[in-house]
């Protein structure tokens, strides 16, 4: 085998297709490497091979079989590219053959990412029962709304049953308590089944702190960066190849082995990396090899606290060829014009005039002078389709990240909501939704673990009270270790037969209806927009148009009856919606102003209009 195979080598333990099991594990400075198998009472040897990696290949091990290796005749650890933890983080692995599921979406066609409408689900919370099982049955009532892909958060094997997914020590195992790797291979053959792509949520910046092996086996991580988790994973420092290859290999695997159609990545900032082909950069490289011999399309989301485009721009410019980031200073900007407090990094944005250049620049801060981060900050997003961003007027973050995680519905007006789902349909930018939202869901969505440990647990309770001191806000965070806390932030699917939450409902989806419909809606094209700003008026009026097509969408944040012009490129505007229609739970539409371009718009309302 040449270097570039053993590289290339997927670590763990796997099947071929004549039933044998092939097992690469990577302990570079390891004298002696053994896999014991639980229920056979049995050692085997791995062989020494290049680059620190240690290989068998054996029919002794069948699916089903626990096994853990032992590392230099040092207690046995569970397999760092585990696929199966059946006993938790702490228990003995499970060898399975994740090439067994048949799969039925071989017609399945991935949507442009200008297509994407994206709904953020966690899935041990988003039912009752908290499984992939139980969203399955949940995914009528998304395709009803019109979505078009749902954004799973992480699922790689955390300790307990209880967590938000940003603690995952195995990245390579689906949580067992979620249904583990079958579950999410027909949860995704179901998606595809009804129309739905499916993007999945990974952590590549830091590995959790309960049932973390990883060091045990090499270098994996560097003390030259300092993290907020500790030590930085080891992208750039000595055995490096070996780490990187680690984490290519599990991105490859979710397209690969469980046909997820996007990855969204977590905090890519924190990925510590001075190597002169960054992991991002490579991944994109693997990626389009893997898409060139499969003929299937996947797409690369980056979450980061950068307003750098070298991220999103092609490798052919010198960017890393990420298809898509968030924005989260879109979301900073709409919160503070809602008028919600501006304390924290939100006293950096101006209402109505900060979302005003979101809307035009997808970056407020473009280069700049931050007050918050006391220097200039940013670059301009010039040349990016307004399909590289995705927005946002709440996710899990900025929900969970609140000391009481209340959502959107309980620190705004009901017209308020509904403004703010329409200030996300009406920009060119990818629409994103945080499950429940479209109901005005009131449980809150609270930060929860189930850490065993209890110094650790201890630990986060702790780091959470100091979290929000920059907040200045007074009271108790709830306990995250708690149970209660888990069970208080779950939906509540029965507020859907309410007669508010219902006609919410009917509101995002006609509005997400009137964004497929609408060319100058859903078109990404950021030149064919103009914006216009009223500060003293609180009011934005954005014009968009696609061919002949044009849209007109007015926003009023403020607690007055506003008159607002309409573009004149339009002779003849007609309305599609406003949000304080009678129909939506509004006060009711108010008459316009006789022979003038001039509408008047009810207080905190969305008002959509088309013209040709």
């Amino acid at each position: 085998m040449n270097s570039e195979q053993l590289l290339f080598k997927i670590p763990g333990v796997r099947f071929d297709e004549d039933g044998q099991a092939i097992l690469t594990v990577w302990a570079p400075e390891a004298e002696q490497v053994q896999i014991q198998l639980e229920n056979k009472e049995l050692k085997l040897p791995l062989q020494k091979e290049s680059y620190g990696y240690w290989q068998l290949e054996t029919e002794r091990i069948r699916p089903g079989d626990l096994y853990r290796f032992i590392i230099d005749g040092k207690d046995p650890l569970p397999d760092p590219a585990t696929l199966s933890q059946p006993e938790g983080v702490h228990g003995p692995s499970e060898a399975i053959d994740i090439q067994a599921y048949k799969w039925h979406d071989n017609d399945w066609e991935n949507p442009f990412l200008k297509d994407y409408i994206t709904y953020e689900l966690h899935t041990g919370t988003f039912t009752p029962e908290g499984t992939f099982a139980a969203m399955e049955e949940k995914l009528d009532h998304l395709v009803e709304l019109g979505i078009t892909a749902i954004e799973i958060m992480p699922v790689s094997q955390f300790a307990g049953g209880r967590n938000w997914g940003y603690d995952g020590v195995f990245p390579y195992c689906v949580q067992d308590s979620y249904g583990g790797a079958k579950g999410l291979q027909q949860l995704v053959d179901a998606c595809h089944r009804k129309g739905l792509a499916v993007i999945l949520d990974v952590v590549y910046n830091h590995i959790g702190p309960e049932g973390n092996v990883l060091s045990q086996y090499g270098p994996y991580f560097t003390d030259k960066y300092n993290t907020p988790w500790g030590n930085a994973i080891n992208f750039d420092d000595a055995w490096c190849d070996g780490v990187r290859q680690y984490f290519i290999e599990n991105a490859l695997m979710w397209f690969r082995d469980f046909h997820i159609d996007a990855l969204r990545m977590d905090a890519v900032h924190a990925i510590k990396d001075f190597s002169p082909v960054h992991l991002l950069e490579e991944i994109r490289a693997r990626l389009d090899e893997y898409m060139e011999e499969s003929g299937k399309t996947h797409y690369l989301i980056v979450e980061m606290d950068l307003n750098d485009t070298r991220f999103i721009n092609p490798v052919s410019k010198g960017g890393y060829g990420m298809d898509a980031q968030w924005i989260d200073e879109f979301h900073h900007a709409l919160r503070v014009s809602s008028g919600q407090e501006r304390n924290g990094y939100y006293s950096d944005f101006e209402p109505i005039t900060s979302l005003a250049k979101s809307y035009k620049d997808a970056y407020v801060f473009d280069g700049i002078f931050s007050e918050h981060r006391k220097r200039k900050f940013g670059v301009k997003a010039e040349g990016n389709p307004g399909s590289q961003f995705v927005v946002f007027s709440q996710n899990h973050d900025h929900v969970g990240n609140r000391m009481l995680g209340e959502r959107t519905s309980q620190l705004v007006s009901y017209d308020m909501q509904k403004l703010l789902a329409g200030a996300v349909i009406v920009s060119p930018y990818q629409p994103f939704f945080f499950m429940g939202e479209e109901w005005s869901e009131s449980n809150p969505f609270q930060y929860f673990v189930s850490h065993t440990d209890q110094e650790l647990a201890e630990a986060v309770r702790k780091g959470r009270k100091s979290e929000f001191a920059a907040f200045h806000l007074e009271g108790e965070a709830p306990d995250p270790v708690s149970e209660e806390t888990f069970n208080n932030s779950k939906l509540q699917w029965e507020l859907l037969e309410k007669e508010s939450h219902q006609t919410m409902f009917r509101y995002y989806k006609k509005l997400i209806e009137l964004r497929k419909e609408m060319p100058a809606l859903n078109s990404p094209d950021r030149n064919a927009m103009e914006v216009e700003a009223n500060p003293e008026e609180e009011t934005i009026t954005i014009h968009r148009w696609s061919g002949d097509t044009h849209i007109a969408g007015i926003l009023n944040f403020s607690k007055s009856v506003r008159s607002v012009i309409l573009p004149e490129a339009v002779d003849q505007w007609q309305k599609l919606i406003a949000s304080s229609d009678e129909e939506w739970n509004g006060p009711g539409t108010l008459p316009d102003e006789e022979d003038t371009n001039a509408v008047n718009v009810q207080p905190e309302s969305f008002t959509l209009f088309s013209g040709v």
